[in-house]
């Protein structure tokens, strides 16, 4: 069988010739190449700008809110008396508080046993939560007695406290060691009057329920009279206080409500002085917060869209009307009017001033100045008014706009989706191309190597004809 090799025959380069002519016939592909590399450039830059205008969106929607407005502090004059926190809607102004009795929670212990295994006995318990040194007793509302059955094999002192616990009757049980033995000792999961517990024994093993044997050791009941083997060492109780002079009670320590907006801590019997005022360096985070997210925006829009004639790099949106008109609208909404304030009405006035590159200086004094005077602060960023357009506060006109450019079939995603349109038809012309060029090549092989053949076969002839030739030419000259 023959062995044959493009450019064997007749030392053609074929291989060469092929590969430059298959090149020439890659160009278009290399230019689409390019162009999908410009395209995938220019979406990923959209992708960058949706991710800057979405934080400026955020930063928007905070300064538009009422709470973002409505939030206050407060400060305590004897923080180790009396906590105060502001959560919203806190009038300002001065509040005196005299913490005149802590909330408290009831405790009952047991005499001393041998161990924490030690037996009380079995039988059956009952634990009821409510005031029971009311007269008349007012069990609580909406909790229910809890019956414990103590086998007598899980009788001791860690199996009852195991059971109560397991229970869910709002006592807590514990087992404390000390001098005197294992003493059982119980509490109220809560405090406040309404969660002091009765412990009734309904069934006592040893059949005397009444005595102080047994079960019969565990029972405590205030509104029954008699005595009690069980030691109350402390008594539920309510917190109270005066508000400005108003007595004020609560089932615990934290007063929330007592003051709308505020919340009081308890902490020990004492007087202070609370103040409740705007909470202004919230305020001015969330404006610096805005300005910051604006910065960004600007900035990115910028170099993305520019042009630098020194290096003649151009930003991938360079030309791009999308990308060009964003800007121009960005600046157009921050330049204009905006609110109904009689104190301010343009951004300026509250210091925050536009450089030549179109980001924001903040004027600190002015700043601090606008916080001062929340209210007209607030009508000019978040005014609302959708008959009368130009009366909507800054950070509701910024948001409307950056919903149309963010929002499905806005500008970014219609330009997004044009350009991903336009790249997906780019890589179907490349896939067409190469086949094109798959073939073509294989056209090329076939014909050169068929030419390299017959010049090859051309080759063997003329050097055949030289040959005899010079045979004859030989014979003659004999």
């Amino acid at each position: 069988m023959a062995i044959s090799s493009a450019g064997i025959g007749s030392g053609l380069d074929v291989r060469s010739i092929v590969s430059q002519l298959v090149d020439i016939e890659r160009q278009p592909i290399r230019q689409l190449q390019s162009e999908a590399t410009r395209l995938q450039t220019q979406i990923s830059a959209f992708g960058r700008v949706q991710g800057a205008l979405s934080t400026l969106r955020d930063a928007s929607t905070k300064l538009s809110q009422a709470s973002n407005w409505s939030a206050s502090t407060a400060t305590s004059s004897n923080i180790t008396a009396l906590g105060a926190t502001a959560t919203g809607g806190a009038a300002s102004g001065n509040y005196n508080v005299v913490v005149t009795r802590l909330a408290a929670a009831q405790t009952l212990v047991t005499t001393g046993y041998a161990s924490p295994t030690a037996s009380l006995g079995s039988g059956t318990l009952r634990v009821e939560l409510g005031n029971f040194d009311a007269v008349p007793p007012v069990p609580k509302a909406g909790a229910t007695a809890i019956d414990l059955n103590i086998d007598p094999t899980k009788s001791s002192l860690t199996d009852i406290r195991d059971q109560i616990n397991n229970a869910g009757a709002g006592v807590v049980a514990s087992i404390v060691n000390d001098v005197s033995g294992s003493r059982l000792v119980l509490r109220s999961a809560a405090s406040g009057a309404e969660n002091s517990f009765r412990v009734q024994v309904l069934a006592d093993g040893d059949g005397n329920a009444g005595d102080a044997g047994g079960l019969s050791a565990l029972a405590f009941d205030p509104s029954a009279g008699g005595t009690s083997i069980l030691t109350r060492t402390q008594t539920a109780a309510n917190a109270l206080a005066t508000v400005n002079g108003v007595a004020v009670e609560s089932a615990t320590n934290t007063m929330a409500g007592t003051i709308e907006g505020l919340t009081l801590n308890l902490r020990q019997l004492g007087e202070a002085e609370v103040v409740v005022e705007p909470d202004t360096a919230a305020l001015k985070k969330s404006v610096d917060e805005f300005v910051t997210a604006y910065n960004e925006s600007i900035k990115l829009l910028r170099e993305q869209t520019s042009y630098d004639p020194a290096t003649k790099q151009a930003g991938p949106l360079q030309g791009d009307r999308s990308g060009a008109s964003m800007l121009s609208q960005l600046r157009s909404i921050f330049t204009g009017g905006g609110g109904v304030s009689a104190s301010y009405s343009r951004l300026a006035d509250v210091g925050l001033n536009l450089n030549t590159d179109g980001t924001i200086k903040v004027d600190d004094t002015k700043l601090t100045a606008a916080l001062a005077n929340g209210p007209e602060l607030k009508k000019l960023f978040s005014n609302a008014d959708d008959v009368t357009p130009a009366n909507q506060g800054f950070a509701n006109k910024l948001q409307g706009w950056l919903n149309l450019s963010l929002n499905s079939d806005g500008t970014l995603d219609s330009r997004t989706q044009s350009l991903q349109a336009r790249k997906r038809n780019n890589e179907q012309a490349q896939a067409r191309l190469e086949d094109r060029v798959a073939r073509t090549q294989v056209r090329l092989e076939r014909q050169y190597s068929a030419l390299d053949t017959r010049m090859g076969q051309l080759s063997g002839l003329a050097s055949y004809v030289s040959q005899q030739m010079t045979m004859l030419n030989n014979n003659s000259n004999n």
